[in-house]
């Protein structure tokens, strides 16, 4: 079988974290998206959503082919939210994270990976003494504004541009901490014109992306965001792994 045909013959299991809110645009665009993939780019995704507070369990997400962190913060329960990426980063499982997606993925790492265990989300933590993610000094809520994307990076082969237009909806962003994330590992291929981080990934790992800004809004859902399409291709090849091939 070739590698086309294995693609649009496995059926890939993906988890939707997050506490599903008719209120939400990006959840209510979710069943577009999973139709456009399968009718345009037969890729076919079997997608449960995972509850925050149910992602808590060590086994939340395992098993799945690959985790997509919603918006919709302040999420029920941080720990779910946070417990899901961890497995999705050490685990190998291609992951996505988009608005909240993107700060708890950087959260997750700052806690786990560098050290930084004390610090905290503002819109979860208004009292915390160290924030690694704060209110931006001006809200990008309902903004469409420029990214430009570092060459070579996993975001521009993605994209295929080192320039996109994004939408946002985001009133909170990394601030602090920044230059130990990256000195640990994590890159920051993607800013705003003002210099400010928009977009994080980490080398090394299948495919591990987060998003300040919501790709899954693009467009009327007709067409996925390559950013989306990417993630569906991970993980439709990660559930081909796991298929034993015949000889």
């Amino acid at each position: 079988m070739t590698n086309t045909a294995a693609r649009a013959a496995t059926t890939a299991r993906l988890a939707l974290v997050g506490d599903r809110s008719p209120n939400v645009a990006s959840h209510a665009r979710v069943p577009l998206l999973l139709d456009a993939l399968a009718e345009r780019e037969r890729l076919v995704l079997d997608a449960y959503w995972i509850p925050s507070q149910d992602a808590v369990a060590d086994d939340g997400v395992r098993g799945f082919d690959a985790v997509w962190v919603l918006p919709g913060s302040p999420y029920r329960s941080e720990a779910g939210v946070l417990s899901a990426i961890r497995t999705a980063r050490k685990e190998g499982i291609p992951f996505l994270g988009t608005c909240g997606g993107f700060q708890h993925a950087l959260l997750e790492y700052a806690r786990e990976v560098c050290g930084l265990t004390r610090v905290a989300h503002a819109e979860n933590d208004p009292d915390a003494d160290d924030f690694l993610i704060e209110p931006l000094a001006c809200s990008l809520v309902g903004h469409e504004a420029l990214v430009r994307v570092e060459p070579g990076s996993l975001a521009q082969s993605v994209i295929g541009s080192e320039r996109t237009v994004e939408r946002y909806f985001c009133a909170y962003g990394p601030s602090r901490h920044l230059d130990t994330l990256r000195a640990q590992g994590l890159r920051f291929p993607g800013h705003d014109e003002d210099g400010h981080v928009r977009i994080a990934e980490l080398p090394g790992h299948p495919f591990f992306l987060a998003t300040l800004f919501q790709p899954e809004l693009s467009g009327d859902g007709s067409r996925p965001h390559p950013i989306v399409r990417a993630l569906a291709r991970a993980a439709v090849e990660h559930a081909a792994r796991r298929v034993p091939t015949r000889a």
